[in-house]
């Protein structure tokens, strides 16, 4: 027994016990990341800030690789994200794809469609 002490605190042996695994939680806003994919100019950069305005935490945005998506998507990559659902209600939209991925930075990534203009369009009173 003394020996396996002495053999754990200068890490010859494994005496480490496997924690737990925790799911995380995150109540803040999110992280979400904008991509244009409708071709219109500068609609990564209206989009983001459309969302920041919102009190969404754009942390990237820029063009997609395909340009032609008629409707706006919204990709949640963290299925425990709470915002998923604000995040569709702002963008007036029901074509949310769960794509979690273990290397995805952010907790949803907007591709933006050719109905960009309807959805940031100032609501009227």
């Amino acid at each position: 027994m003394f020996l396996l002490l002495i053999a754990c605190l200068f890490g010859l042996a494994s005496c480490k016990k496997e924690a737990p695994v925790v799911v995380e939680e995150r109540s803040y806003t999110g992280s979400v990341e904008v991509l244009n994919s409708c071709g219109k100019a500068g609609a990564a950069s209206q989009m983001a800030l459309f969302l920041r305005n919102k009190g969404f935490d754009v942390v990237q945005y820029r063009n997609d690789r395909l340009q032609n998506y008629e409707e706006t998507i919204i990709a949640i990559r963290n299925p425990q994200w709470e915002g998923a659902d604000a995040l569709a209600q702002t963008l007036k939209t029901k074509n949310i794809l769960p794509l979690k991925s273990k290397r995805a930075h952010v907790d949803a990534t907007v591709y933006i469609g050719k109905n960009f203009n309807k959805i940031i369009e100032q609501e009227t009173p």
